[in-house]
């Protein structure tokens, strides 16, 4: 998923993003029900590989749709604000759905869910969505290629050392491998004619911030997820669907927050409504991190998912603005390319960090054992996200703040 994100983008450019949209749904719907209906782990998971294909088309695309499809000012801000509030939603309801899902019927279901749903967008998408014109020029390969594989190998390293350890062989080929193909993809990019990246999107600094921004924050969010919920499960004794409702003071918080968010951006900005809702996920994470076996449910963990919620709900519209702000149409599917992929690999790399930081703690019980997991998980969490509040205050936080002094009308960043 995370090393096809820019070619799925790309694709799109070319052969007409709406086509290329449903093309990944078909993919995703098709994977998912070939992933509820697998006989074995082989099968489970070739089918997961294709359905990573499928949504390494979508998530670029969608995006790079909105910017074609609404025009500059406050209907994209309003359409933006409700992708970004999408993506921050999404993952606390799917823990409560997927709890659901695997505690009351079977964990097939949560993905014999998403075919109807596939199904449903598929006959609605060339209703309401216009196809966008094709991008002249041709395919470029050897981007694509080194891109792919490069983004590929990187979070394969990333993933295989939380497994084995960052000093295990196959993480450091894969590392190395990874990097060099990803500096050969910035050479080849520099001099292709028409490159699957233009580096000009980087000589933004509000863009920069926001991807790297973006990086920091999922790397702690992915840590927040995974093990709270192993707190939930192995030291409250939750099920997997009390594990899973208890996600959900957060994802209600979450929701109305992110509803009001276009009115806190047009009321104080997008640059400071970005930097509250970090500073608030890392107030929420911090104080999660301070979790004993002793600790309660409400107190030591719902308190803390209510100012989570809030924080997220504030962060990811103008994060996601940022990351496309000022991008010309031609551009749109290369930004939002890169958005997507800062996602991910920002997942997998906190995820790998965090699992390391973790299997250095310990207690004197199994219970024990999993609270000091989870706190020390936790603190990493929490520094990664001072570094992303930096980051934002830093890079995206003075750029916005000057042009909102000079367009005080301007709705977007």
């Amino acid at each position: 998923f995370g090393g096809l994100l820019l070619l799925g983008a790309r694709a799109g450019d070319l052969l007409g993003r709406r086509g290329v949209f449903v093309a990944g749904l078909a993919i995703f719907a098709a994977a998912s029900l070939a992933i509820g209906l697998a006989p074995s782990g082989g099968w489970l998971i070739g089918a997961r590989a294709v359905q990573g294909v499928g949504a390494a088309i979508v998530a670029p695309t969608s995006l790079a749709l909105l910017t074609a499809t609404f025009p500059a000012g406050r209907e994209r801000a309003r359409a933006v604000a409700l992708y970004g509030a999408t993506a921050g939603i999404g993952a606390s309801l799917g823990m409560v759905v997927g709890g659901a899902c695997a505690e009351l019927l079977s964990w097939r279901a949560g993905f014999f869910l998403n075919v109807p749903i596939g199904v449903a967008m598929i006959v609605l998408a060339p209703r309401y969505l216009p196809e966008t014109a094709r991008a002249t020029g041709r395919f470029d390969l050897v981007g694509a290629l080194t891109a792919t594989l490069g983004v590929g190998s990187l979070v394969f390293a990333i993933i295989t050392a939380a497994e084995q350890g960052w000093a295990a062989t196959p993480t450091l080929v894969a590392g190395a491998v990874g990097i060099l193909l990803l500096v050969g993809f910035v050479v080849n990019e520099s001099v292709a004619p028409q490159p699957i990246l233009p580096l000009r999107l980087l000589r933004s600094r509000v863009r920069v911030g926001a991807y790297l921004a973006r990086l920091l924050y999922m790397g702690a969010m992915i840590g927040f997820f995974f093990f709270t919920t192993q707190f939930l499960q192995d030291v409250l004794g939750f099920t997997p669907l009390q594990a899973g409702l208890g996600f959900l003071p957060m994802t209600v918080v979450n929701f109305a927050v992110a509803l009001a968010v276009t009115r806190v951006v047009r009321a104080i900005g997008a640059g400071p409504t970005l930097v509250a809702g970090i500073v608030l996920t890392l107030v929420g994470i911090a104080w999660l991190s301070r979790v004993v076996p002793e600790s309660d449910y409400l107190t030591a963990v719902a308190a803390p998912m209510l100012v989570i919620g809030a924080g997220q709900g504030l962060a990811f519209a103008p994060l996601t603005a940022a990351g496309i702000a000022g991008v010309a149409a031609a551009d749109a599917g290369a930004a939002s390319g890169l958005v997507n992929t800062f996602h991910q690999v920002g997942m997998s790399l906190g995820l790998g960090v965090l699992v390391v930081v973790a299997a250095g703690a310990h207690g004197t019980d199994a219970a024990a054992s999993v609270a000091a997991e989870v706190a020390a998980a936790l603190t990493a969490a929490a520094v990664l996200l001072t570094l992303c509040a930096i980051v934002a205050a830093v890079l995206v936080l003075p750029p916005l703040v000057r042009e909102r002094r000079a367009h005080p009308r301007k709705d977007t960043p």
